[in-house]
């Protein structure tokens, strides 16, 4: 499979919007939380305004990195300030580190090395900067999993953050 990771434009917005949607709707459901409705359109509206802030900055605000078919988007990523949720939840301690995020892969794509494709690549933009460090987080028991895999214990565990069985993980991560 031939990708290109790239740079998003203006001209991609609606279909990231669509893709934010499938995969959030996909993710959703498989963790048990479809019925979320107001949360799960809450999520999709953060990844829109993300993106919005990072055509409009022209990736000063937040920077986002696509995976691309050639014929359609099926991969993002994106690096911004560390959230609300992991400045108040560490204590401030990881405030000034940069976080990943935005790390989707379409359900159709999934488990074909699309996502370590992105990583490795906003990595090198965190490298090319000078960055050595960052966080990211998770609240989805699915990534989660590959997160553990990919870069162990995770620094932070908020047990049951999300409700009984839900915790939320912060890792702390050496680019």
């Amino acid at each position: 499979m031939d990708i290109k990771i790239r740079r998003p434009t203006g001209g991609d917005a609606t279909e990231l919007h669509r893709f934010f949607r499938t995969v959030i709707s996909d993710t959703y459901r498989k963790e048990g939380i479809g019925d979320q409705v107001d949360d799960l359109e809450d999520e999709i509206k953060t990844k829109e305004a993300y993106l919005a802030k990072d055509l409009e900055s022209n990736g000063r605000d937040r920077y986002f990195l696509v995976a691309d078919t050639g014929e359609r988007i099926v991969g993002s990523i994106e690096i911004g300030p560390a959230s609300s949720l992991i400045r108040e939840c560490t204590d401030g301690e990881l405030s000034g580190l940069l976080e990943v995020g935005t790390v989707f892969v379409h359900p159709e794509f999934q488990q074909k090395g699309i996502g370590n494709l992105l990583l490795a690549s906003i990595f090198g933009v965190l490298k090319d900067r000078g960055i050595n460090e960052c966080c990211l987080d998770s609240g989805y028991r699915s990534a989660q999993q590959i997160w553990k895999k990919k870069f162990g214990v995770p620094d932070y565990v908020l047990k049951d953050y999300w409700g009984i069985g839900f915790d939320h993980m912060i890792w702390k991560i050496e680019v």
